[in-house]
């Protein structure tokens, strides 16, 4: 696309473009500026680049992002470790988090079930999560997953296999619109779906 300016802005712009949402005029827009960058914040974006690729594992209990086997939020001693809430992501881990409404454990499930994609329970972590809800202290699990179909299908799906295991089984509160994902509802929406969620076996025999 700009071999005729130089091959390796070329390279870079088709590189930075394969990101999510990048087009290949934004690509061009921050291939220049790295250009502009003094050497040693170059040296530095690319280091942090790399650290993300390389250095980030998966929490051993959770699933979630960490610098370490077992996450910053799985270590916190004030956490109640009596609740997990299953999300599917961990961007929406992050949105849940960034409620400061939410003060339990977390489940990751890494997808949801979607056969048309090819996903079934195998491909996730659900085996990890019944096994925690065998042998964890657990009284409630929240199914924080999309309002979606897939979303609907996993929760059904995770109801049927922790029934009578622990205590309260609940889900969001609907004010998270239907086929809305977590990450892109707002802080007070999230929040209020929280702590107004109901529980599921009741919602889902109202459908």
């Amino acid at each position: 696309m700009f071999t005729h300016y130089s091959k390796y802005l070329d390279a870079a712009v088709n590189e930075i473009a394969k990101l999510p949402g990048i087009g290949k005029r934004t690509a061009l827009r921050l291939a220049l500026h790295i250009h502009k960058l003094e050497e040693e914040e170059a040296r530095l974006l690319v280091e942090a680049i790399l650290n993300v690729k390389t250095k980030i594992i998966k929490c051993s209990v959770c699933h979630n992002i960490s610098d370490d086997e077992v996450c910053e939020i799985c270590r916190q001693p004030k956490r109640n470790g009596k609740t997990i809430c299953v999300v599917q992501d961990i961007r929406d881990l992050i949105a849940i988090e960034n409620t400061a409404q939410y003060a339990g454990l977390y489940h990751v499930l890494g997808g949801i079930i979607s056969p048309m994609d090819g996903v079934g329970p195998n491909q996730l972590t659900l085996p990890e999560l019944f096994k925690r809800v065998d042998e964890e202290d657990v009284d409630e699990v929240i199914l924080a997953l999309p309002a979606t179909v897939e979303g609907d299908t996993t929760n059904f799906y995770i109801y049927k296999n922790i029934k009578g295991r622990v205590s309260k089984i609940t889900t969001l509160a609907r004010g998270v619109g239907i086929g809305e994902e977590l990450e892109y509802a707002d802080e007070v929406t999230l929040g209020r779906s929280l702590h107004t969620r109901t529980d599921f076996e009741i919602q889902y025999k109202q459908r």
